[in-house]
């Protein structure tokens, strides 16, 4: 049974379960435990329920083979009920029973219960490397990352798993680099997950210094005949937007697996280069290379990119040709691919023709239609969801407020408010600050700080973060500053996006030193490296105010180069203050980026118009004209 859960072997484990049935020690604890075990292992949980349900006696190996298939298939909340059940029947649990706990929790992002296991590990003297292991991967998906390394640090034993564990964890370049080197003194020697792991969060850091360092030691170490970490190297560099890069990689494999041509039309498509991803999936078939499910997957998800309704058509055929018509992650890609080109009768056939619909199909089916603004389609997915005996998770609650808040449509906010307080849904922290925003886009900020007064217990710096913005929404500056030094005195660590609402809100009302000093304490206080965003605010509260100059020393000495947006910040600034000779550097620099943006032209005519030089704002309005630049008109929509 062990061989077949393995190699996947479903079919022949199947008839080995039916051997021992003829055979008469299907009940043996043992052959029963085993069998279970395969089916949980294959994703097959409805069976290793029924032989589960079917022994006579069970022990702590059977158990932890029925709880670590509930957490394999993603049903954390079965698989902590398991666990509360073993403990009523004084079945004791061991290190296996116990990881398999921590990982359900992980998945539900239960840290209470989380907290509670960890306390009990201590209590029990159930500590083992695993067990940490376990605690430290989930106290960083719960975003608790000093108890992570808390965690880390306080283990006596780490082995490879405790590093990349701690890896992905692993926020800035300094960071990496640090535990790196501990990690090369301690002699550990990396492996191909290792490696996997810097290169992806290289790739989420868009850290080209740092990813060809780590790239050199794997050549180095010849870790490039490893198909999974090659498939990372490429993931990388096309996040990073080095495309020679991922070209060089892939014509230099030998031999060229389908995970690695999959990765590089996912990189053409991460850089919006969909015709060439439509033209290597042609090579790909062309070469004989046998397309597997992610790769109808990936390309589907390619034209949903395009929003061409004739390539979305022509791979549905394909995909159907192929044979994964049917399949769980084409058929959801090819939905989403319908909603987006309009067609939600097609969209909604492909759905009805779905055998079996899990949680992540609705999800994505109701995430894209509110993204289309599509919401009452969406709240119609939900109804047929619970119709269905299902109960929606709170990423799928999130998605709908996401779109009663982008439509302002206030009544159907209320009603799925009222919807997530009877499902318990209301502490899940994402659901809670989709209320608060919810609430906030519909004009009603009273019930905004009610839900936020229900979830701020939570201490959860998300929840901070709505309710800061919701505030710098309704022009409530001096509220949105409390509530940062309300979420400082509660010892919540403050994100990125805290100090794009609170500088902000300084801009708003003029406090631009407390503004300045706030950017100097994500660096000085929090070791935060400012983001995009950070030094868009900061730009942004320094020109509202009149500081000009300082605005553009920012935008020459950050550590980026300058988007249209931070410009037409400055611009703008430089129209309130009439600050001629400013804008007509900003606006030459907005028009090399963006020659066809109407915004700049109207911006800097007003620039000239409001300081009498209406020869100059004359000849921009002539500009514009020749250009064939045409302005957008603005509309408004009331709702009734």
């Amino acid at each position: 049974m062990k061989a077949c859960a393995d190699v996947e072997a479903y079919g022949f484990g199947s008839g080995v379960h039916c051997l021992s049935w003829k055979l008469g020690i299907e009940q043996n604890v043992f052959v029963g435990g085993s069998t279970l075990s395969m089916y949980a292992r294959l994703g097959d949980i409805t069976s290793a329920e029924l032989v589960f349900e079917w022994m006579e006696k069970v022990d702590v190996g059977c158990w932890n083979a029925m709880i670590g298939g509930y957490t394999n298939c993603g049903l954390g909340l079965k698989a902590l009920s398991a666990v509360s059940l073993l403990n009523c029947k004084g079945i004791k649990m061991d290190k296996f029973t116990i990881v398999s706990a921590i990982k359900a929790c992980s998945l539900i992002q239960d840290l209470d219960s989380g907290k509670e296991l960890h306390g009990f590990i201590l209590r029990r003297g159930l500590i083992s490397t695993a067990v940490m292991n376990a605690l430290m991967d989930m106290y960083f998906i719960s975003d608790r990352k000093n108890s992570a390394l808390k965690t880390f640090n306080s283990m006596q034993t780490r082995d490879i798993i405790s590093w990349n564990t701690v890896f992905v964890g692993s926020s800035n370049e300094n960071e990496i680099v640090d535990l790196f080197g501990k990690f090369m003194i301690e002699g550990m020697k990396p492996n191909h997950i290792t490696f996997s792991v810097l290169f992806r969060q290289c790739g989420v850091l868009l850290d080209s210094r740092l990813g060809f360092q780590f790239f050199s030691l794997a050549v180095h170490l010849g870790f490039l005949d490893e198909t999974r970490v090659l498939s990372s190297i490429i993931s990388m560099f096309s996040q990073i937007g080095l495309m020679e890069m991922v070209h060089s990689v892939f014509d230099s494999l030998v031999f060229k697996p389908v995970s690695a041509w999959n990765q590089l039309i996912l990189a053409y498509s991460l850089n919006s280069f969909e015709m060439e991803a439509f033209r290597t999936f042609s090579s790909l078939l062309r070469y004989g290379v046998v397309a597997n499910e992610y790769t109808y997957s990936i390309i589907v998800e390619t034209a949903c990119k395009s929003e061409n309704p004739r390539i979305c058509r022509q791979l549905h055929c394909a995909s159907l040709k192929a044979g994964f018509g049917s399949h769980k992650y084409v058929s959801c890609s090819l939905i989403k691919c319908y909603i987006l080109i309009g067609s939600l009768e097609s969209s909604f056939e492909i759905f009805n023709q779905l055998e079996i619909v899990d949680m992540a199909t609705y999800g994505a089916v109701i995430s894209t239609l509110v993204h289309q603004n599509h919401i009452y389609e969406a709240i119609m997915f939900l109804n047929i969801l619970m119709e269905s005996g299902k109960k929606p998770d709170e990423f799928t609650f999130g998605s709908i407020l996401n779109g009663c808040s982008s439509r302002a449509a206030y009544h159907q906010t209320k009603a799925i408010h009222s919807l997530v307080e009877k499902m318990g849904f209301g502490v899940h922290v994402h659901v809670a600050s989709a209320i608060i925003d919810a609430y906030a886009k519909c004009g009603d900020i009273g019930s905004a700080q009610g839900a936020f007064e229900q979830s701020c217990q939570s201490n959860d710096v998300i929840v901070y973060n709505s309710m800061m913005m919701a505030y710098a929404h309704h022009g409530l500056a001096w509220e949105a500053i409390q509530t940062f030094e309300k979420m400082r005195i509660a010892k919540v660590q403050p994100s990125q996006a805290s100090f794009v609402s609170v500088i902000s809100a300084c801009g708003h009302i003029g406090l631009v030193e407390q503004g300045r000093s706030l950017f100097q304490t994500m660096k000085s206080d929090y070791s935060m490296t400012p983001s995009r965003d950070n030094y868009g605010c900061l730009v942004d509260m320094l020109a509202r105010n009149g500081f000009l100059y300082d605005a553009r020393y920012i935008i020459e000495s950050m550590p980026f180069s300058p988007w249209p947006a931070i410009l037409r910040s400055l611009l703008s600034g430089c129209r309130i203050y009439g600050n001629r000779e400013l804008g007509q550097w900003t606006a030459e620099k907005l028009l090399s980026m963006a020659p066809q943006n109407d915004a700049t032209y109207v911006l800097l005519s007003k620039v000239y118009s409001e300081g009498n030089s209406w020869e100059d704002a004359a000849n921009i309005r002539k500009e514009m004209t020749d250009r064939g630049v045409l302005k957008d008109p603005g509309y408004s929509r009331v709702e009734t």
